[in-house]
């Protein structure tokens, strides 16, 4: 063990991975080590890659060479997705000493002596398939609102996506320990609790992925609902199909559940939701919008939708616009389509240009921001819940509503971390509310 070495942690990706970094950190701090920021000098330096798109492989390189440039003799240790799928092609980038696969990140702190004597990198990445247990997380030092995983893995097997050879089947912790672990989240002092996962709506299998126990998602957000000490809950991306009108139900009468969802589509052309392996068509997409619209139309809907995936035609892709358009949500996040080693995706013909991805994509952003400033302008002259963060930024000071608003006001420090019911007055040319306090517009 050596004791007192300064140890920075970075993460590229999702919320369940800025989730598991927190948790990795607390077991550094509680084995002696030194944790710095990532932009100063340090022993080593851990990255948590995500392996989603082609752009996250060659963030990693990137941010590998960041860290030697802040300190040429440390030791880099790479661990998360990417590691999982491409050890060999990660280890064989100048200036990584070590590559943890999913079995071994959350053992790093045991790992690291490993490095002192080491003369090349080493790594320790075994079969996905033998990954049996269930590792606990949330993040911490945003005090604003904290990530809480409460599930891992995915069972579902969509020919574009690389998650379930990366993290392996899905598992989580029983309700009571899941529990356990929020009210530990909630003591740190946060105000909002985000519930993440890979697939979370698929929450109750058991540990080790091998069995569903006879609890579910449901049922979690019901126990979750009773901690008092926690102000809001919002819940992050869950499957159309998993999204059940019982869990709808649920939280449209919550006090403490946000009227915010995030949905994926991935695509409004049935054919290629099947070429896609999607365990839903449109008619269920739409019905799920409506009811969460009917029974909340304040709710925010957020959308996940890929474009150019194989064999999407002009006419396809045309079709997934129109239904978007035609639905009643909030934004959007465009992925463009980029092929990954071991997907079924890559035996799917005709391939579209890349040119013609960059397209779509465009098209879809601007979408989004018509949808975002139409959900915007529908709410303004409202009374909403504010949570302000924490940054400021330019002399500007953020906060979201519990319906996803992004709002805005001269930074005040004295309203950080605190929730606020605002007026909403206007959209602001760069993409937020500017709200009305005590009676007063805040100028900007």
């Amino acid at each position: 063990m050596y004791y007192n070495r300064k140890i920075a942690l970075t993460t590229l990706g999702c919320k369940l991975n800025y989730s598991e970094t927190s948790a990795i950190g607390r077991a550094l701090s509680e084995h002696g080590y030194q944790r710095v920021d990532f932009s100063e000098a340090a022993d080593y330096y851990v990255i948590n890659t995500c392996s989603v798109t082609e752009n996250a492989d060659k963030q990693t390189r990137y941010v590998v060479k960041t860290a030697l440039r802040t300190n040429p003799d440390a030791k880099v240790i790479v661990i998360g997705c990417y590691a999982q799928l491409k050890p060999d092609e990660i280890a064989s980038i100048p200036g990584v000493s070590m590559v943890l696969g999913a079995n071994e990140k959350f053992k790093l702190h045991e790992h690291l002596d490993k490095l002192e004597e080491a003369e090349a990198p080493v790594v320790l990445n075994g079969a996905i398939d033998d990954v049996a247990f269930y590792s606990d997380a949330f993040s911490h030092g945003d005090r604003t609102r904290t990530f809480l995983k409460v599930q891992d893995g995915c069972d579902y097997m969509c020919s574009f996506c690389t998650i379930p050879l990366a993290r392996g089947k899905s598992r989580s912790n029983s309700i009571a320990k899941t529990v356990e672990l929020a009210q530990k989240a909630a003591a740190t002092g946060v105000k909002e609790i985000v519930l993440t996962g890979v697939n979370i709506g698929d929450f109750g299998k058991t540990p080790d992925g091998n069995e569903r126990t006879s609890e579910d998602f449901y049922q979690l957000i019901q126990e979750l609902e009773k901690i008092e000490s926690v102000q809001r809950w919002r819940i992050s991306s869950i499957e159309p199909n998993l999204l059940t009108d019982d869990i709808i139900a649920f939280v449209a009468k919550s006090e403490k559940f946000a009227p915010h969802f995030h949905i994926p589509l991935q695509s409004g052309s049935d054919r290629i939701l099947k070429y896609m392996r999607r365990k839903y068509l449109t008619p269920l997409y739409r019905e799920r919008v409506q009811t969460i619209k009917r029974l909340m139309p304040h709710a925010c809907i957020g959308v996940d939708v890929i474009v150019g995936f194989p064999g999407e035609t002009e006419e396809e892709f045309r079709t997934t616009y129109d239904f978007i358009s035609s639905l009643d949500v909030s934004y959007l996040h465009v992925f463009t389509y980029s092929e990954r080693a071991n997907t079924r995706a890559l035996n799917i013909a005709p391939v579209v240009p890349k040119a013609v991805r960059k397209e779509r994509n465009e098209m879809l952003r601007i979408l989004s921001e018509k949808k975002k400033r139409a959900f915007y302008e529908q709410h303004l002259s409202t009374e909403r819940r504010v949570l302000w963060e924490m940054e400021n930024d330019g002399g500007t000071m953020y906060g979201f509503t519990d319906n996803y608003i992004k709002v805005g006001i001269p930074h005040d420090e004295s309203l950080s971390k605190t929730m606020q019911t605002v007026r909403l007055t206007n959209v602001a040319g760069s993409g937020f509310v500017r709200v009305e306090m005590s009676g007063e517009v805040a100028a900007l």
